[in-house]
Formats: structure tokens, C-alpha cells, sequence
């Protein structure tokens, strides 16, 4: 049994949807966000940098999302290939090029204050700039996704991995916020990518999750936000 502690549509929502696709029982605690729980020193002592999520493996407590799915998917033998499979190291690459570049940039573009401070010429400067770099690294996915080797739909084959989970979610999420600013691109402009996440989100794992999240379909191709049923998602 596992625990995840979420926040709706955070980046739980990639653990949560990698646990519902290999049908793993688990259990989850919500992280009041409008409370500032992640913040708590309770909540520090499972993540020490105060970010969701953590998943509670074995007893004892895991965070960093990318860390989470890869655990998952080796534990279970699915979402990855295995270690010594010829695509092993591609999906390493990949997740890690998320992980570290891509959801980094993300939190940029959410969170500029936490960066440059409350001036708002910064805050644009530094939307723009990262925007920027959003689009170029959207642009090598989509070249990754239109000369992959495989038939299947997804990078490697027929069935998705963590890697076109999380890609997945980012092309929500840069689609919705922040709310209050230009959005940073259109994933409709990277057509092989697109077509990817049209059909990840008809999967079932997924209409469980972002249904446990307050969150209508379509979920990737044209997103809404949580309903705030669940909780606070900022």
C-alpha cells in the first residue's frame, strides 16, 4: 500500500495517474494548499523543500516526482523499460530532461515572484524569457514524438510511460496558468505531440485521477481547472 500526499492538479496528478495505470492500491492525504500545509513542519519532515508530492513507499517518505514514478514503475514493471532494455536509457533522458528543464521552467513561469521579487517588469521579463525557452524545448519533444522508432502512439511503443505522463501534464498545465498572465505557447503547434496527449487522456487511469481531482475532461487537449471540490490547487 502507498500513500500519496497531494494537492489537486500539482504534480501528484503525474504520481497519481502512474499508480492508477498500474493498479497499485494506495491511499492519499490532501495537502491543504490555501492553508500553506506544505509548509507545516509536519509536512517538512516528509520533504524537507516543502514541495508535493511525496509518496509514503515501504514507510518511509519519497519526493521528487520524477523519483516517485521511476520507483513505481521499476517496482511494478511497468510505464519503464526495464534496466538493460535498448530504450532504457532514452526514457532516463527524457524523464530527466522534464524533471530538471522542462517542469523547472514551469515553476518559473508560475511562481515569478519567488524569483525576481514582486516587480512586475521583472516578472514579465522573466515570462518571456522562459517562455521562450518553453517553446524551444517543446519543439525537441516534438521532434522526439514525429521520429520516434516505434508504430505505437506514445515514445516507446503502444503503451505510455512516465515520460508521456508527465509531457502529458505539462501540456496542461502551460495551457492554464497562470491564470492572470499570456500563456506561454499552444501544444497545438507541435503536432506529433498533440496527437499524443489526444489519445493519453481517453485512457481510463486517467479519468480516475483528474476525476479524484475535481477535474472535468477534456484534461489535456482543452483543460479546465479543478472545480476546488478537492481543495486548493495554488
Amino acid at each position: 500500500m502507498y500513500t500519496l500526499h497531494f494537492a489537486p492538479d500539482n504534480a501528484s496528478l503525474i504520481v497519481r495517474i502512474a499508480l492508477e495505470e498500474i493498479g497499485a492500491p494506495f491511499d492519499t492525504v490532501l495537502v491543504d494548499r490555501s492553508a500553506r500545509e506544505q509548509q507545516s513542519a509536519a509536512y517538512r519532515k516528509l520533504n524537507p523543500s516543502g514541495l508535493i508530492p511525496v509518496c509514503i513507499i515501504d514507510g518511509a517518505p519519497v519526493f521528487e516526482t520524477a523519483a516517485i514514478c521511476l520507483t513505481l514503475a521499476e517496482r511494478h514493471g511497468m510505464l519503464a523499460p526495464p534496466p538493460g532494455d535498448a530504450n532504457r536509457s532514452g526514457l532516463l533522458k527524457w524523464l530527466f530532461f522534464l524533471s530538471n528543464t522542462m517542469h523547472s521552467d514551469l515553476r518559473l513561469m508560475f511562481y515569478p515572484d519567488q524569483y525576481v521579487g514582486e516587480d512586475p517588469t521583472q516578472q514579465s521579463t522573466l515570462r518571456q524569457v522562459t517562455s521562450a525557452r518553453l517553446r524551444r524545448n517543446f519543439a525537441i519533444f516534438e521532434d522526439a514524438y514525429r521520429n520516434k522508432d516505434s508504430a505505437g502512439p506514445y515514445l516507446f511503443g503502444e503503451d505510455p510511460t512516465v515520460v508521456d505522463i508527465y509531457l502529458g501534464l505539462t501540456c496542461r498545465w502551460v495551457q492554464l496558468y497562470p491564470s492572470n498572465a499570456e500563456k506561454a505557447l499552444d501544444p497545438r503547434d507541435y503536432p506529433s505531440v498533440f496527437a499524443m496527449i489526444s489519445t493519453l487522456e481517453t485512457r481510463p487511469a486517467l479519468a480516475r485521477s483528474f476525476a479524484a481531482d475535481g477535474i472535468a475532461a477534456p484534461y489535456l487537449t482543452a483543460p479546465t481547472p479543478p472545480d476546488g471540490s478537492v481543495g486548493s490547487a495554488t
